[in-house]
Parts: C-alpha cells; sequence; structure tokens
C-alpha cells in the first residue's frame, strides 16, 4: 500500500484545508446555533468542483479517485461537520449511482447538473419502519402505461429540504422481496412530492434533512435507475461507497476535537503548569492520536479498494464502524480536557461532540457494519 499522495491529491487536500479555515470555521458554530444550511458555502463547493469529486471531467466532475474524496471530506468535515454530511450525500449518494447505473440520457439530465453545483441530489431508502432492514420498503410504485404511480414516505433524507433531484427507492413486487426493490431518479418539483419541515437534530444542525410523503406522485418509466428490480443492488452498492465517505467525516470531526484540545492543554494551566505536563492529560492525548491515525489507514484502504473497482463492503464496513465509534470516542475525550468548559458552547468541542455521534448511525449503524464484517469473516 502506497502511502505517499500524488501532487493532485496534496493541492486537493490544502485547497480544501484553506477552504474549511476561511468559509466554515468562522461561520460553523452559528450555523448550528441557527440551524441555518449553509447555502453559500456549499456553492462554492460545487464551483471548486467538490460537489463530485471522482465523477469524470466528462460528466462535469473533477475526474479525481476516492482518496482524494475521502481526504477532502476529512478537511472539510474538520470546519464543518453539516457542511460535509452535505457534500457526502451529493459525492457519494446522488451522484455515484446516477454515474454507475444511469443511462446516457438519464446523466445528461440528471447527473451534469448536479456535479457543476448548479444543483443537489439526495437519497431517498430510509422509511419509518425501513432503516437498518432496508428490504423493507414500504413505498410503492405501481406502472400505469409509461409511467409510475408512486405513494409512501420517507424520512431522515439529508439534504431533503433544499434537494432538486431524489434517488427514490420503491416496491415494484412486493412480493418479490429484496427484488422488487426498484430505484428512480424524481425532480423534487414533481406533483406529489411532498416535503415536511426541517428535523430538528441533536447534531449536524446546520445540515437539513426532513421527511418526504409521495401521494399518488406521477414518474416515466424513462426515470427507473438501473432497471426495475435492480433497486436493492443499486442501493446496497451505493452505500459500500458512502460508508467511505461517513468514514472521513467521522475522522474529521475527531481531528477537529483533537486539535483544539491540544492547543487547549498548552495553554490552560493547573497547578502552575500547563494541563498537558499532566499525564493523565497527556495519555489522553495521545490517544486520540493513535486512532486518528489508525482510522485514517482503514478509510485510504476502502477508497483505494474502490478506485481498484474491487468489491469492497467488509473494507468500507471497517472503515465506517471503526472512524464513527473513534471519533465518539475521541470527541468525548476532547471535552473532558476541557473540564466544565468543554460543556459550554463557547468552545467548538461540545459541538464536535454531538456531531460525532450521528456517524454512528447513518448510513448503516455500528451494529449492521459489524453483521456485514462477520458475514465476510464467517464466510472465510
Amino acid at each position: 500500500m502506497d502511502f505517499e499522495l500524488s501532487p493532485e491529491q496534496s493541492q486537493l487536500r490544502e485547497m480544501c484545508r484553506e477552504f474549511a479555515a476561511n468559509e466554515l470555521i468562522p461561520h460553523a458554530r452559528k450555523w448550528d446555533e441557527e440551524h441555518r444550511f449553509p447555502a453559500e458555502a456549499v456553492k462554492k463547493l460545487g464551483e471548486l468542483g467538490l460537489l463530485a469529486i471522482a465523477v469524470p471531467t466528462e460528466w462535469g466532475g473533477a475526474g479525481m479517485d476516492n482518496v482524494a474524496y475521502a481526504l477532502a471530506m476529512e478537511e472539510i468535515s474538520r470546519g464543518c461537520a453539516s457542511t460535509g454530511v452535505t457534500m457526502s450525500v451529493n459525492n457519494s449518494l446522488y451522484c455515484d449511482p446516477v454515474l454507475k447505473y444511469g443511462t446516457e440520457a438519464q446523466k445528461r439530465e440528471f447527473l451534469l447538473p448536479y456535479t457543476a453545483g448548479e444543483r443537489l441530489g439526495c437519497f431517498g431508502l430510509t422509511e419509518p419502519e425501513a432503516g437498518s432492514d432496508a428490504a423493507a420498503q414500504k413505498t410503492i410504485a405501481v406502472k400505469k402505461g409509461d409511467q409510475y404511480v408512486i405513494n409512501g414516505s420517507k424520512n431522515w433524507i439529508t439534504n431533503g429540504p433544499v434537494a432538486d433531484a431524489i434517488v427514490l427507492f420503491t416496491m415494484t413486487a412486493p412480493e418479490k422481496g429484496n427484488k422488487g426493490i426498484t430505484a428512480f431518479l424524481v425532480p423534487t418539483d414533481t406533483p406529489g412530492f411532498v416535503r415536511m419541515k426541517p428535523d430538528r437534530k441533536l447534531g449536524i444542525c446546520a445540515s437539513q434533512s426532513c421527511s418526504i410523503y409521495f401521494e399518488d406522485m406521477k414518474v416515466p418509466a424513462r426515470n427507473v435507475l438501473g432497471g426495475e428490480g435492480s433497486g436493492f443492488k443499486v442501493a446496497m452498492s451505493t452505500l459500500d461507497g458512502g460508508r467511505i465517505g461517513i468514514a472521513a467525516q467521522a475522522l474529521g470531526i475527531a481531528r477537529a476535537a483533537y486539535e483544539e484540545a491540544l492547543a487547549y492543554s498548552k495553554e490552560r494551566k493547573t497547578f502552575g503548569r500547563p494541563i498537558a505536563d499532566h499525564q493523565a492529560i497527556a495519555f489522553m492525548l495521545a490517544d486520540m492520536a493513535v486512532e486518528l491515525d489508525a482510522a485514517r489507514l482503514l478509510v485510504w484502504r476502502a477508497a483505494l479498494l474502490k478506485n481498484q473497482g474491487v468489491r469492497h463492503s467488509k473494507e468500507s464496513a471497517m472503515a465506517k464502524l471503526y472512524a464513527s465509534e473513534m471519533s465518539h470516542r475521541v470527541t468525548h475525550r476532547a471535552l473532558q480536557v476541557y473540564g466544565g468548559y468543554g460543556y459550554s458552547k463557547e468552545f467548538d468541542v461540545e459541538r464536535h461532540s454531538r456531531d460525532a455521534r450521528i456517524t454512528e448511525l447513518y448510513e448503516g449503524t455500528s451494529e449492521i457494519q459489524r453483521i456485514v464484517i462477520a458475514a465476510s469473516a464467517l464466510k472465510g
């Protein structure tokens, strides 16, 4: 495994680090407090090519690889986790399946404007009774002539309140189970597409999500993505890649907390010396540094495997599981380093702690990642 970044990857990382320092960190706390979607920052991400990093240039993307995507996600999430997940959804959960499974006509309509940052996409899989059990879809699509009539609902749809199109998963043949799931590309201004008010959440408060209802929504048959009955395959392969992005997001959140705690430990004094001189604090910082590097290696390995076009379900699950749980531990320790001040909204460490928690839940809970990893191990 080559740990040396290419010049292009290094330049991308530096660009994202600078963008985070100038455009995200100064505003992230206010966006969080006001639950305000960072529309201008997201628009600038599109202008920089960061909303379609691994999409080929002929389809309007940056034409880079998945390691570059992981690097960018870490840096942007280091600045603002809410902006990071908005970027992740458009890259991993929207552009990726459209690129992989879309027809030429679908790519012209549903990919080009989204890679350019002119529009934003979202991913509609989760339902009130179909979270970890993705096969338990209740949203129904019935074919009538050259169109489908869709009824049902989705919830916790990241980017939902602001998206221009959705990769939507439905049941077209419920009696077939997994093989009865079909994916569609649906503009969000389609009659019958009803968005509810944005969710109020513990963390990533500037990343908007919502429940969506479909009421006799008519979608042309040409908008089926990947073929009727192929929806489960589309969803699972998409989530494999999406988990790399969320692992990188968790890494960025944890790194923000670690770097802030490290700086604080050198400034804050107790008993006449910086708290960094106390072994209890120094050991916490040491453990945080080790866990960050370990998580990064897992993320890069999964990204490299995706670059190679080989199956990476286990490796993506390992990266997502370890990075998300590491982020929870590291942000917790960082808050402990700050002591009582860590509990105050005057410091960002409390926000990092709240933001980290979701990474253990979305795009597959930690328990689901363990199921994936265990199944692979038991197969030998």
